[in-house]
Order: C-alpha cells, then sequence, then structure tokens
C-alpha cells in the first residue's frame, strides 16, 4: 500500500461516515487527502493530520474526529492498526503484505515508475539558455544545462507535454564584432575594439578557412558577411555538441533573428497599440509596463529608431503562445533579477495572467575550486573555463549531480576535489554506488539461479527495514510530482541520498538477506527480497535519469 492509495481509503472512510450520518462535513469530503511517512520510529507505517484540518468544519474537536475516523479504518484491508496521537494525529500501521506488494508493483512498472499524470494536458515551453553564438558555452550556461534540463525531465514525468528550448542571440553588433575578430585572427592582426580574444578565435578562423578556402581573400564588406554566417554555422554546432556530451538535449533552437525576419516584431508592436499600452515620449516608443507592477516602463524603439531587446523578448513571448504553450518558463541568470517584473507586466501588457502563463526562475552563480583556487572565467578576455573543460575535468556524472542537487537560487561553490572522489561522502558516488549494489546482487542471484517469481508472498517483507526500505521506494512518485509543481529537481537528488542510505541499512541487516546461506535452499523469503532489490534498484536508475545521470551497473 503506498500513500495514494492510502489517502483514497481515508476518502473512502470519511464518505461512508457521511453517508451514514456519523459525520457532517458541509463542504463535502475532500478529493484527497496528505499522507506522510511519520519521522519518529513507533508512529507506525504513515500519518495524517486530517483530523486537525476537518474537525472543525465538522462541528467536533480533532480528537474526537480522529478516534472515528480511526475505529472506521481498522477495518479496511491493507490496514493492521490506526492510533490516535496528540490532539488527533493519525498514526497508521499497515498490514506487511500490503506493504510488500509495493515491491511488486514497482518491478513490474520499470522505467515508468514515478511517473504520474499530475500535469496531464499542460504544453510547457522551458527555455533555459540564451547564448551569444560567438563562443563556447562557459560554466555561467553550465548549471542552466543541468536545472533546465532536470526540470523538462520531471515536467515530462508528471505528464506536460514538454519543449526544450535554446534562444541564441544572433542579432546586434555583436555578430559583427565576431566576425571582425575571426578576421584580424585570420589575417594576424590585432583584436578590434569590443572584439573577442583567446585561443578559440584562432581555431575557428582556421576552421572557417577550412570550411570555405580563400573567404579571407574576398572583398572587406562581402567577406564580413561571409566569415560571419561561417564562423556563426560553426560555432552554433560545437555549443550544440558540448549540450549533446553533457547529455542535455533541446527541441527547439530559436533564432532571435529569424523573430525579425519573420515580421513578428512589428505584429508585436501593433498588437500593442491596438490594447492601449504603448505610448511615445523624447521619440521613442514605449511600453507601459508600469500598469502592471513593474518599477518603470519599457522602451520598445529608441529615439534612434534602433528596437530594444525588450521588443525581442515581448514578441517571442507571443510567439511561445501562438506555438499553444500554456505555460512558459525563464531560467535566467543572477543578474537579471529585474526581468522578473518586467516579463510579468509585458505578459499582463498582451492580455495574459502572468500566474497561470509565466514562471521566471533566478538562478545563482557558480564557483568551482581546484587546489584551492577558484576557476575564472571571461569571454572576451578569452580566460574561459567552458562546459567542456569542465565536463571533461570532472566528470559529466559528477559535474550534473552536484549542481542539480541544490535549489537554483542558492550560490554554490564546488571543489574539483570533493565531487570527483570515490567516497561515500561524495553524494553522487554513494547514489551511484547503490545503484550498482543491486544490480551486482542480482547478477548474484542469477548464478544461484534466483529469478522473479511469477508472485510471491509479500507478507514475507515483514522485517522493520522491509518496511523502511518500502515506505522509501513508495513514495518516489509524490517526489517526481512534487518536483515537477515546485519546478525542483533536487528533491530528486536528496530523495535518492535518503533512499540509499535506508537500502545500506536494510543491506547491513542480516535477517534481510537475499541470498541463502551456505547449503541453505532458495526459499520464499529469498525471491521476495529478490523482488525488493529489483524494484530498489528501478528506482534508482529512474531517479538518475530525471537528472539525466548514469545509472552504472558496476563501480
Amino acid at each position: 500500500m503506498n500513500p495514494d492509495q492510502l489517502s483514497t481509503t481515508i476518502v473512502g472512510a470519511l464518505t461512508a461516515l457521511v453517508e451514514r450520518g456519523d459525520l457532517a462535513l458541509p463542504d463535502g469530503v475532500p478529493a484527497e487527502v496528505t499522507v506522510e511517512r511519520p519521522r519518529q520510529k513507533g508512529h507506525g507505517d504513515y500519518a495524517t493530520n486530517v483530523a486537525l484540518q476537518l474537525a472543525k468544519k465538522a462541528g467536533t474537536n480533532p480528537r474526537a474526529f480522529g478516534e472515528l475516523l480511526a475505529a472506521e479504518l481498522a477495518g479496511a484491508d491493507g490496514i493492521s492498526g490506526v492510533e490516535v496521537a496528540g490532539p488527533g494525529f493519525l498514526n497508521i500501521s499497515v498490514e506487511a503484505g500490503a506493504q510488500g506488494q509495493v515491491a511488486a508493483v514497482i518491478a513490474a512498472a520499470g522505467a515508468s515508475y514515478g511517473h504520474t499524470e499530475t500535469l496531464a494536458g499542460q504544453k510547457i515551453n522551458v527555455e533555459f539558455i540564451s547564448a551569444n553564438p560567438t563562443g563556447p558555452l562557459h560554466l555561467g550556461h553550465t548549471r542552466w544545462a543541468v536545472l533546465g534540463d532536470a526540470i523538462g525531465r520531471v515536467l515530462s514525468a508528471a505528464g506536460a507535454e514538454v519543449t526544450r528550448e535554446f534562444y541564441i542571440n544572433d542579432r546586434g553588433v555583436q555578430m559583427n564584432h565576431f566576425a571582425d575578430s575571426i578576421i584580424a585572427a585570420a589575417l594576424g592582426e590585432p583584436t578590434p575594439e569590443g572584439g573577442y580574444q583567446g585561443g578559440y578565435i584562432d581555431d575557428l578562423a582556421k576552421a572557417v578557412e577550412a570550411a570555405r578556402p580563400g573567404i579571407f581573400e574576398l572583398p572587406a564588406d562581402e567577406r564580413r558577411t561571409a566569415v560571419r554566417a561561417v564562423g556563426y554555422e560553426i560555432q552554433l554546432k560545437e555549443q550544440q555538441d558540448q549540450l549533446d556530451g553533457f547529455n542535455t538535449h533541446f527541441d527547439v533552437w530559436f533564432s532571435e533573428l529569424s523573430l525579425h525576419d519573420s515580421g513578428s516584431v512589428p505584429e508585436t508592436l501593433q498588437r500593442l497599440k491596438d490594447l492601449g499600452h504603448v505610448f511615445e515620449d523624447d521619440g521613442a516608443l514605449w511600453m507601459r509596463t508600469t500598469d502592471f507592477g513593474d518599477d518603470k516602463d519599457r522602451v520598445l524603439i529608441k529615439s534612434d529608431g534602433e528596437l530594444t531587446y525588450f521588443a525581442s523578448d515581448t514578441a517571442y513571448y507571443l510567439d511561445k503562445r501562438r506555438r499553444g504553450f500554456d505555460h512558459c518558463i525563464y531560467l535566467l541568470g543572477a543578474d537579471h533579477h529585474g526581468y522578473v517584473g518586467r516579463l510579468r507586466a509585458m505578459a499582463a501588457c498582451v492580455g495574459d495572467d502572468p500566474d497561470q502563463t509565466l514562471d521566471v526562475m533566478i538562478g545563482q552563480l557558480v564557483k568551482i575550486l581546484s587546489d584551492g583556487q577558484e576557476l575564472k572565467l571571461s569571454k572576451r578576455a578569452g580566460t574561459i573555463v567552458t562546459l567542456h573543460e569542465l565536463a571533461e575535468e570532472i566528470g559529466v556524472d559528477a559535474l550534473r549531480y552536484s549542481l542539480a542537487r541544490y535549489p537554483a537560487d542558492s550560490p554554490l561553490t564546488l571543489d574539483v576535489a570533493e565531487i570527483t572522489k570515490a567516497s561515500n561522502d561524495n553524494p553522487v558516488y554513494y547514489v551511484q554506488y547503490a545503484h550498482a549494489r543491486t544490480c551486482r546482487m542480482r547478477e548474484n542471484a542469477t548464478e544461484l539461479g534466483m529469478g522473479l517469481p511469477d508472485d510471491f508472498d509479500p507478507s514475507l517483507l515483514s522485517h522493520d527495514r522491509d518496511g523502511d526500505l518500502l515506505r522509501a521506494l513508495a513514495e518516489f512518485p509524490r517526489v517526481v510530482a512534487s518536483a515537477a509543481e515546485l519546478r525542483e529537481p533536487h528533491r530528486i537528488a536528496r530523495y535518492l541520498e535518503d533512499t540509499a542510505s535506508t537500502f545500506n541499512k536494510w543491506y547491513d541487516t542480516k535477517e534481510c538477506r537475499m541470498l541463502p546461506q551456505g547449503d541453505e535452499p532458495v526459499g520464499p523469503a529469498n525471491l521476495a527480497r529478490l523482488v525488493l532489490v529489483v524494484a530498489t534498484q528501478t528506482v534508482f536508475a529512474n531517479g538518475l535519469e530525471l537528472l539525466g545521470v548514469s545509472a552504472p551497473e558496476r563501480m
């Protein structure tokens, strides 16, 4: 019996009490009841505070409400006991058979275990990297590459239709600076003012020449246009390859330039004018975002006729909405706090309710320490710490997991030595090793001729450690749903670490051994615990997959 099943049982008991007239609930019986694992041993398998929540509406006190509900639940299938504690908490114990059946359910579900329909019917766009195609992706992009990808994974697991989107900043003067920097490197000239430096520019110059021999001998204007196009294609392909190698994959690579080429920006400006949310002042065109809580109005077209980034941002948002997305999630860097208010006001200006259609997440900076020194980065200075270099030095799994296990809004300092060491003090190693242990146990079982039984007696999983592990595994779907609804994939990582600890305690308990000892024959209890091991392996593998981290079979 898992928490959702127990919630259904409690709802059924409340319904029966109301229908018999033993309980009055003017607002009706709730559709679901919160069920949690108790913090202290001896308080049953699960606990609920439903009596405290509903007693006042029922015209009674929580203790009396709890005792009435406890008596009704005492006869329910799968429940072995109910105790009313304190002012009205219900501590519920379930029968070993009902608890143990969870293992069979998980083993049968396999890779789909943990997936729910919580967000079914929602079409969500997650934009989590916005970068210039003028250089390699760096540390600042790395955290979003992990969190955005993991958010997309948990949203999909919760039933949403998710599109992961990369916004390419390919419009603006930086593209000319990019081309001029490549040309200067090819011709052995100094980097132009505002240009890009570093070894990657020299490499690009060689790659551009190889892709189109003679390109640097073209007339100046023609050369810049050609180099900009070829350099852009090569650099963007490198970014895509870097992200693929980092296990981060995008469904859409959206070009800012395409917004302007398609006429979306003029259409957007006209729509804003029709809605009455723009005005002219000092020769510039403004959006009146202060009507919707922004701290100041925003310029759309400058007095010199140049479009602002905010005009592109507005057109881009509307483009997403036209593509049918119900909800747009933005993951922005620490220097974008001001964007929260302006993006929400922008959504309101175009007629949307930002509480329903928009979610702006601001992340904090990451510092990487190596030998006690912070690794610095600066794209223009050329002292760049790239995503690719970080992944090579630290490892994709260690880097992804270490970034995923913290909330986006928490500043983060990671030490290379700490997150790469093969020790139980290292969370990624701890969880991956637990998964590898389940794989080794299954191999040992196979060598003894043990296979998953067609059916097994779940009541044989009756030891306290069996119960602890079963309850932990049963929580996984709720953890996934919560991570999706709150956009907090770190909940998956912390859950996996807690479950690995519970599994290791179970493993170390001699009464819970899966394999027969000595010359003992394989018995029903051994097969029951094999099912429990398979269920545990499934949860570790599925949880790591949601973080984009591998689940190794050997370590």
